[in-house]
């Protein structure tokens, strides 16, 4: 075998696709087309296990899902966010001009502007912006990137501190290694694996266990704990819940499902996703062919059988979240969970 197709030597890795169980399937014209296994798990409101599905104690990357515990971190090293700062800090923004203007403001309250941010160039995910950036002669520029909010909101970190900026992003940085010993301290779990995310910042390996339990711990904190890290985590979900459209935009899935279903939802890339209930009861799912769109109805299909959310409603807002399957142009099918 060559050389180049030769698999690398792996130091972790997620469960096996033996583990796993079927979550959601799509169906195209009355042909059910795929089928998507993966791992979930079910918490109460005290944080009790309710339920899991296929391997939920092994090992997986969070994504993007990380990043409230990240914004919980910047902001218990000093960065001072106001309540729509603070939800851009947890985003994977669409970049409309509603959200740059946020992400500008982070920095210029800092002393910084976005020629700091270390997340690579990119164009905005939102059509509109995308179009209006290329129609006036623009370029793909980090500030466009849906991690920015979260980039802006390390940086204002650091500055605080007194930290180094050209280097925030190495998992040595000291802020990195305070945002470590958060997602430890939430999640109840040691990091054994750290990874670079898509956006260049460090990701780190927990359990999809351990990722519900922390997403819980944000869910059900209390802004008058006597402890600062809880009193940042409530502030966090708070700022979360009462600015939707900042997670990703307007018309966007997950905003989609916080508006209509009076929860938390946060998806990361590669399957996975999170979300908790008003009442704090909170699923993590991973799919392991990567489908996010999958991961979000298994976690909503979830939160309805675990009896925090309304059957009926739970439909109609996935009928908004980015679900349907299209032939022609037209609706032949849909993407539903299982469970």
């Amino acid at each position: 075998m060559s050389d180049s197709l030769r698999a690398p030597r792996l130091v972790g890795g997620t469960f096996e696709a033996s583990a796993a169980v079927e979550l959601a399937v799509a169906d195209r014209s009355g042909f059910l087309e795929n089928r998507h296994v993966g791992s979930a798990v079910v918490l109460s409101p005290d944080g009790e296990r309710m339920f899991s599905l296929g391997s939920p104690d092994a090992e997986i990357l969070p994504r993007s899902t990380l990043k409230p515990f990240q914004a919980v971190a910047s902001i218990g090293a000093g960065a001072r966010l106001d309540g729509v700062q603070t939800a851009l800090a947890t985003a994977s923004h669409a970049g409309t001009a509603e959200h740059l203007e946020v992400v500008r403001r982070i920095l210029a309250d800092a002393g910084l502007d976005e020629t700091a941010l270390r997340c690579p160039p990119a164009l905005p995910a939102d059509r509109a912006s995308r179009d209006e950036v290329l129609r006036s002669g623009g370029a793909p520029a980090s500030i466009y990137m849906e991690c920015s909010g979260k980039h802006a909101g390390m940086l204002a970190a650091c500055a605080a501190s007194g930290w180094t900026t050209a280097d925030y992003t190495d998992q040595r940085h000291p802020l990195q290694q305070h945002v470590r010993d958060v997602i430890e301290r939430l999640t109840g779990e040691k990091i054994s694996h750290t990874a670079v995310d898509g956006c260049g910042a460090p990701v780190f390996a927990v359990t999809l266990a351990g990722l519900a339990r922390g997403i819980q711990r944000l869910a059900t904190a209390s802004e008058q704990s006597p402890f600062a890290l809880f009193r940042n985590a409530a502030w966090v979900h708070r700022s979360a819940r009462e600015h939707p459209w900042a997670i990703s935009g307007h018309g966007r899935p997950d905003t989609v499902l916080m508006e209509t279903l009076d929860c938390y939802a946060k998806a990361g890339a590669d399957g996975v996703m999170t979300m908790a209930a008003s009442d704090g009861t909170t699923v993590a799912v991973k799919v392991l062919d990567g489908s996010v769109p999958a991961a979000r109805v298994a976690a909503v299909g979830l939160l309805v059988k675990a009896g925090a959310v309304d059957a009926a409603a739970a439909s109609a807002a996935l009928d908004g979240a980015d679900t349907t399957i299209l032939g022609g142009g037209a609706p032949v099918g849909r993407l539903r969970p299982v469970v």
